[in-house]
């Protein structure tokens, strides 16, 4: 899987589940659009990328062994 699949199944899987955190961002008081989502999107498909490779980098550690 090429990075930019890899990014789009990340961006499926957060908006997925904007409905909640938007939920939860509103009860706070807290407006979020989807141009104010943008960077935020751009910092989580960060996170998910180190997080696939850490796990990449396990899983061949332990077939390894």
């Amino acid at each position: 899987m090429n990075a930019q699949e890899k990014n789009m199944q990340f961006m499926q899987i957060a908006m997925k589940h904007f409905p909640e955190a938007k939920a939860q961002l509103d009860q706070l008081g807290i407006e979020l659009s989807m141009e104010m989502l943008q960077p935020l999107m751009s910092l989580f498909t960060n996170v998910m990328n180190e997080a696939y490779e850490l796990g990449y980098d396990d899983a061949k550690k332990e077939s390894d062994q």
